[in-house]
């Protein structure tokens, strides 16, 4: 399931890394608190190259597509909101340049294809 969500970023937590099957990953989670009449915040993550590649920091106005998927591991349901493609608008001081990639997701573990649970991050 494919989304968009406009926001603004409040904050960016510490880049955690570890190691899997396919070797090691690298995943950064940032919320975006929804520029709305009743603003919501979310967590988002950004994984692998993405977390360079996006270049986000606290107060810049973000329009991101989000992909969900949700996964059971050791008889619970975990939802991750990952960010596949992002820019930062006008109105966060940027120069309004995209930094978006419209890849794959690539390798890393979230991967919904991957038959094995084994190599969660959590």
């Amino acid at each position: 399931m494919s989304m968009e969500l406009k926001g603004k970023v409040i904050q960016l937590l510490p880049v955690q890394t570890g190691m899997g099957k396919k070797g090691q990953w690298k995943k950064q989670e940032f919320i975006v608190e929804t520029q709305s009449q009743y603003p919501k915040k979310v967590c988002l993550s950004a994984w692998g190259d993405k977390i360079d590649q996006f270049n986000v920091s606290e107060g810049d106005a973000v329009n991101v597509s989000v992909e969900l998927e949700s996964r059971e591991y050791n008889g619970r349901w975990y939802t991750e909101a990952r960010a596949w493609k992002l820019e930062k608008t006008a109105s966060g001081g940027g120069n309004g340049k995209s930094s978006s990639s419209t890849d794959s997701i690539g390798d890393e573990p979230f991967q919904s294809s991957s038959s094995s649970t084994d190599d969660l991050p959590f």
